[in-house]
């Protein structure tokens, strides 16, 4: 009996002026997106008609998401609408799952237009969390601000969907499933992958994998502890830092992707990681990382809880890429880091003779960057780290680059990190987070601390805090000029730099989930002398934080004892 074509509809509807997306991509209350009538299906049709006409017909997309609540039902919103709007294929992970690395690498390895993830990455989840959806483009990096505006254009102007409503798909088969619809000359195709093969395949090329298995084995084998945080990674870290590279089956925890991440914010550090901060505490374990919802972003602990500060990660990786084979092949090109994130890379960059490019926040300006062949690695303060094999930030090939830096060398974390301060000097570095401000006071704060850095004055000012006196060497609102296409991003953080090279940077973020804004104060100390290596890093940064806190006033103008967050 023949099956008749699935009808394909055209919805009225009215637009919605706050679907500008962010750093991110678009993230919101859960509530919002499943409670507004259309919010969801108004900004699906942005991104897809957001994609030139000639493009998009019969094109190939990529759809995954890190597992939280409403996942599945925007999951197949997606494909109903994909179908209805002229995409031929869509690849998805098995049962709608897939890190944002994976997808960023599918894009890549299958040539798709681009991809759908559904994440607000470290921001909790379940039905009163945050929902997110992000759109990757071909280089499998995030939008560019081209094609955001591109998207909240189409967004405000919206009067009408495409859907085939009556389209139904099992997330669960993996294999083709294919779909005839009404004045379509094609079939429409669903292609459900296993989540994690092609992902694994990529790093067997990039990795040496022998040599990280012979870490544990032997009457020396390393004991690691993961905690997948109840996110997309449970799978990955199963399938291959166990299944694959023969870590114990119960090295890994929290593996199972809940929609609500088991009641906490995945978030991996010291905050909010606290099942791995406290189980390697007790010294069982010489080796712990933790991943947040969609894999791009980890924390890497040492024996007895030791913590890798983030920017002093990406400045011992690049220092060290001669442990991994990738890196040996292709050679190494320069180095990124986000203007917030500390200037330890910037002292590996100026040893190995390699340009260093500091950038806005938001890895889509990294992707230029890799792209022309300018940059192999590049990283941000906020736990995120990645290289030219995908154009994402990714939390498990950042792993894999620790365990191959200490399968190489025989050595510990805590030595590691001990030695590269030795021979580059210790960046003392923390991040406060003032979050759920009000936007307008967020707001007037920022542009009256703009008006204090930018008077000629201040760049003479002395700030003297116990037997400290730190003097300005410059301010400014930093501004980006891409060196690949000359794209300009102005008002990218307010920094100041002192003579003795301590810093200042002043952000608002855009990552949040609609909940209010967000500023952040990034403080920063150079020490060279080997005996001051070992300071608490609150001590040394309390000055420059009492000069930050009396520059911008922020508890007197937010009402704020202090900070929700320290990292």
């Amino acid at each position: 009996m023949e099956t008749s074509p699935i009808p394909v509809l055209t919805v009225q509807t009215a637009p919605f002026e706050d679907q500008r997306p962010g750093t991110n991509g678009l993230r919101r209350k859960t509530a919002v997106f499943e409670g507004k009538k259309n919010y969801l299906q108004n900004y699906i049709q942005s991104v897809l008609s957001s994609i030139d006409l000639r493009d998009r017909q019969g094109c190939t997309m990529v759809v995954g998401s890190d597992g939280r609540y409403f996942s599945r039902a925007a999951t197949e919103v997606i494909v109903q609408m994909a179908a209805a709007n002229g995409i031929g294929r869509l690849v998805i992970g098995h049962n709608g799952l897939l890190s944002t690395p994976a997808v960023s690498c599918i894009i890549r390895k299958i040539k798709a237009i681009g991809g759908i993830i559904l994440t607000a990455s470290h921001n909790p989840g379940g039905p009163a969390g945050d929902f997110g959806i992000k759109f990757n483009v071909a280089n499998g990096g995030p939008s560019s601000d081209t094609v955001m505006e591109r998207i909240c254009q189409v967004s405000r102007t919206l009067e009408e969907y495409a859907i085939c409503p009556d389209l139904r798909i099992d997330l669960s088969r993996l294999g083709r499933q294919e779909f005839d619809l009404e004045n379509k000359f094609k079939p429409f195709r669903v292609e459900i992958v296993d989540s994690v093969e092609l992902y694994l395949q990529l790093l067997r090329n990039i990795f040496d994998f022998n040599a990280i298995k012979s870490l544990f084995s032997g009457p020396d084998q390393l004991k690691i502890h993961i905690d997948a945080m109840n996110g997309v990674m449970g799978p990955y870290v199963r399938r291959i830092l166990c299944d694959e590279l023969g870590a114990p089956a119960n090295s890994a925890v929290n593996c199972v992707p809940l929609e609500d991440f088991g009641g906490r914010p995945p978030e991996p550090n010291l905050t909010y990681a606290t099942s791995l901060v406290d189980g390697m505490k007790g010294g069982d374990f010489g080796f712990g990382a933790a991943f947040d919802a969609d894999g791009d972003r980890y924390m890497i602990l040492g024996e007895k809880g030791f913590f890798v500060n983030p920017s002093d990660s990406v400045a011992i990786m690049a220092a060290n890429l001669s442990s991994v084979p990738y890196f040996r092949q292709l050679g190494v090109k320069g180095f990124a880091r986000s203007v917030a994130t500390s200037t330890a890379l910037d002292r590996v960059a100026k040893a190995m003779k390699l340009a260093l490019y500091e950038t806005p926040t938001g890895w889509r300006y990294f992707g230029n960057l890799m792209d022309s062949g300018r940059c192999s690695l590049c990283g941000e303060e906020s736990f995120g780290t990645g290289s030219d094999h995908i154009r994402e930030k990714d939390g498990l090939w950042s792993v894999l680059v620790w365990l191959s830096i200490m399968a190489s060398g025989k050595k510990a974390v805590e030595q590691i990190v001990r030695e590269h301060w030795a021979m580059f000097g210790r960046n003392y570095f923390c991040r406060f987070d003032y979050e759920g401000l009000d936007p307008r006071a967020a707001f007037y704060l920022m542009r009256d601390l703009e008006s204090v850095i930018s008077d000629k004055a201040f760049t003479s000012q002395k700030f003297a805090v116990g037997d400290h006196v730190y003097s300005v060497e410059r301010a400014d609102n930093f501004e980006y000029i891409d060196p690949v296409d000359g794209t300009v991003a102005r008002n990218q953080g307010l920094r100041i730099v002192f003579t003795d090279a301590s810093r200042l940077v002043f952000r608002m973020s855009g990552s949040g989930g609609g909940t209010g804004a967000t500023i952040r104060i990034y403080a920063e100390s150079f020490e060279r002398d080997p005996e001051r290596h070992s300071r608490e890093t609150q001590v040394v940064l309390g000055p420059l934080i009492a000069i930050a806190l009396k520059i911008s006033n922020v508890h007197e103008r937010t009402g704020r004892r202090g900070p929700n967050v320290i990292t």
